[in-house]
């Protein structure tokens, strides 16, 4: 009788550690600001070598799930940076040969919701912070490289403005994978800037007033002059995207 079998994984003993830590961190037996044990402690409870658990250790640390306070030895429960998740994804879709078309269909599926959210959700604070990007891209938009920085600080002013941290999160990936392009299009283009400049006035203006449908339409605009840009300043859509411009 020929049995076909699966190979049996082996998995290191700092990994199965890391994982344990992690189930106790996602059923928030281990909630954020929590110390964990001293290690000596630590290793004892996992039946495991001091290294072994230093391992596990680093590896949660790195994944921003740890943190060591200063002047502490002890490890303390914490929350990943927005910036750290987004790197990961940055560099898997970039890895994956994600092209222009894919972000660009992607902020035109996000965008437009986000800024209607915005505009339902936003408070007083980020009124001002929309209000403060909105105008430091009118008053610094010469130099493609500032104008790309500033563009890219007004998209998460939107998110940051819509009170929803899963869109916010899913956009800034994207927005990073936008930039390298994004400049060319303000390099080459030399109308964009203007455009640019129009249409997140329109857009912060309606978000601003609470005015819903006007930000989804004037999001979706702006999204839609986007890949008018790319067409005029010769860049083709199925170039992949960089993550380092």
């Amino acid at each position: 009788m020929n049995v076909e079998f699966t190979p049996v994984r082996l998995v290191p003993a700092y990994r199965k550690v890391a994982d344990a830590i992690i189930e106790r961190i996602l059923d928030r037996t281990l909630p954020h600001g929590e110390r964990l044990p001293p290690e000596a402690a630590l290793a004892e409870k996992f039946g495991v070598n001091r290294g072994t658990l230093r391992e596990a250790l680093r590896d949660l640390e790195s994944q921003g799930l740890l943190t060591r306070q200063r002047g502490s030895k002890r490890m303390v429960v914490t929350q990943p940076r927005a910036a750290q998740l987004a790197d990961g994804l940055q560099r898997a879709f970039a890895i994956q040969g994600i092209t222009a078309l894919e972000v660009w269909e992607a902020l035109r599926v996000l965008e437009p919701p986000l800024a209607e959210a915005a505009a339902l959700a936003r408070t007083d604070e980020d009124i001002v912070a929309l209000e403060a990007v909105v105008a430091l891209y009118a008053a610094d938009h010469t130099e493609a490289g500032h104008a790309v920085e500033h563009v890219g600080a007004f998209f998460r002013a939107v998110a940051n403005a819509s009170r929803n941290r899963v869109l916010a999160l899913a956009q800034e990936p994207l927005v990073r994978l936008l930039e390298p392009t994004l400049a060319l299009v303000i390099d080459r283009v030399p109308q964009a800037r203007k455009r640019i400049a129009d249409a997140e006035q329109q857009v912060a203006q309606a978000i601003i007033a609470g005015d819903a449908p006007r930000a989804l339409n004037w999001m979706g605009k702006h999204i839609r002059d986007l890949r008018r840009g790319y067409e005029v300043a010769g860049i083709t859509l199925d170039t992949m995207v960089s993550t380092t411009g």
